[in-house]
């Protein structure tokens, strides 16, 4: 399998049983799936890294999702990006919204940038894992949508 097509592993040190953001909206944290141990290696670097070699924390997302950002001539800066993070989800990749109006109708808000599923996959970008939850293809997907609807991530100062 293409290093691409390959799931990126995610290692957290803590994990928070719930998350109060900016909004007032409360975020269940729920367990990474797949999680790797600091003494877990492969070829393709260290559990501080992710697949492609950026570090796997919120700093190393946001970098990875500008590049494929990029390529794919999606808008969007670091800043942007982790303005909306820190917002929607204190930066928990598993962060999951079950009490707003979307999780109402079945469909809870996902992920660093709280997109629900027909979002993420409206939205999706090819080259980044197709889960919600892989924090790079979250980042990536609502940056996507939001240089649709908005022009950029940049033009979004609240709930999108």
């Amino acid at each position: 399998m293409p290093a691409a097509a390959q799931p990126r592993r995610v290692r957290t040190s803590r994990l928070r049983n719930l998350a109060v953001l900016g909004t007032g909206a409360a975020v269940l944290a729920l367990p990474v799936v797949g999680a790797t141990s600091a003494s877990a290696a492969d070829s393709a670097g260290s559990a501080g890294t992710t697949l492609a070699g950026y570090p796997n924390n919120l700093d190393g997302w946001i970098r990875e999702s500008l590049a494929i950002m990029a390529e794919k001539h999606i808008p969007g800066t670091y800043n942007g990006i982790h303005r909306n993070i820190i917002r929607e989800s204190s930066g928990n990749p598993r962060a999951i919204n079950l009490w707003d109006s979307n999780a109402a109708k079945g469909i809870p808000s996902k992920g660093l940038l709280q997109v629900i599923d027909p979002t993420f996959n409206a939205y999706h970008v090819a080259g980044t894992a197709f889960d919600p939850y892989d924090p790079v293809a979250n980042i990536t997907a609502a940056c996507n949508y939001a240089a649709a609807r908005y022009g950029s991530i940049d033009n979004v100062n609240g709930a999108y």
